[in-house]
């Protein structure tokens, strides 16, 4: 069935039963607008919005993996404060002849996505386009903490990382050159694996800044530099690359090092911390902040991409 044959109640009477709803949530899909309880006194907002043809294909990505990838984006961007997400409202405009299937099953990916941290979509909008459009905003929850902001980084302090890096990117160039493998590579471009919980924990540690890492760590580095009025050294050797990540760069003739420190999409964490921080072992050290400006590679200009420009 087309969406179209649906029609709009029939496609949100589709897509409504699949989200579930959440211990914040006092009010769900069905009414004006929802009611979702704010325990601190503070929400946290973000919004994102994926365009087909320009953040995803269907050809790629199963209606599933996007609906996970629009969901983590924002969820993501909730934890790089030190929060915890509650909620997500979603805008979907579809092509009216997109079966209504595939609107199913982004619901299913958003909702398993959204629970991994207990999250629900609590309501949104339809309209038909001419492009596949989605747009997601999450609403998080600071349980007391203050906000982790861009612009407290200082000198001296250590730059860690928490989740993987390098992979989603190394999937994309897969895909793009037509293969489906490694595995590992492309599955990391189709659903990212963010550490949700190291936000709020990197709060608890006294974090300085930090930064979802979503258009590449050297880009969002820069912003946490541009932000704190420093400057951000990263260090290569900090990172390790996979066997699979290593061949598919040799195969394909791509320096693994451009995904590392460019590419995006896996929403991995990064963060300073003040000197001598006691860091659990998932926040890895990658670099130092010193006086002065802009982003270096072991001490030197880096000479690649810098990350996603959306209007380049």
């Amino acid at each position: 069935m087309s969406i179209a044959e649906a029609g709009e109640f029939g496609l949100i009477g589709r897509i409504v039963p699949r989200l579930g709803i959440g211990e914040t949530t006092e009010i769900g899909p069905g009414d004006d607008a929802a009611v979702v309880s704010t325990p601190d006194g503070r929400v946290v907002a973000s919004t994102d919005v994926l365009v087909e043809g320009r953040h995803f294909r269907r050809d790629w990505c199963s209606a599933e993996d996007v609906g996970h990838r629009a969901a983590a984006a924002n969820l993501a961007d909730i934890a790089a404060m030190g929060a915890v997400p509650t909620a997500l409202l979603l805008a979907l405009c579809v092509p009216t002849g997109l079966d209504i299937a595939w609107a199913e099953g982004l619901a299913d990916g958003l909702a398993a996505e959204a629970g991994l941290v207990g999250a629900t979509v609590v309501g949104g909008d339809t309209s038909a386009s001419p492009t596949l459009t989605i747009a997601v905003t999450a609403l998080g929850d600071l349980r007391g903490v203050a906000p982790v902001r861009r612009d407290g980084a200082r000198p001296g302090d250590i730059l860690a990382l928490a989740g993987r890096i390098g992979h989603a990117a190394a999937g994309l160039t897969v895909l793009s050159r037509g293969f489906r493998t490694p595995k590992l590579l492309v599955e990391a471009y189709r659903r990212p694996a963010v550490p949700y919980a190291a936000g709020p924990e990197a709060a608890r540690l006294g974090a300085t800044s930090m930064i979802d890492v979503s258009d590449g760590l050297l880009q969002d580095a820069g912003h946490i530099a541009t932000a704190s009025s420093v400057a951000i050294d990263v260090h290569r050797d900090a990172f390790d690359l996979p066997d699979q990540m290593r061949d598919a760069a040799k195969a394909l003739g791509v320096d693994p090092y451009q995904w590392l420190l460019a590419g995006g999409d896996d929403h991995p964490l990064a963060a300073t911390f003040p000197p001598g921080a006691a860091l659990p072992p998932h926040w890895r050290p990658i670099g130092t902040v010193r006086s002065g400006d802009g982003v270096t590679v072991d001490g030197k200009p880096w000479t690649g991409g810098s990350g996603w420009d959306h209007f380049r």
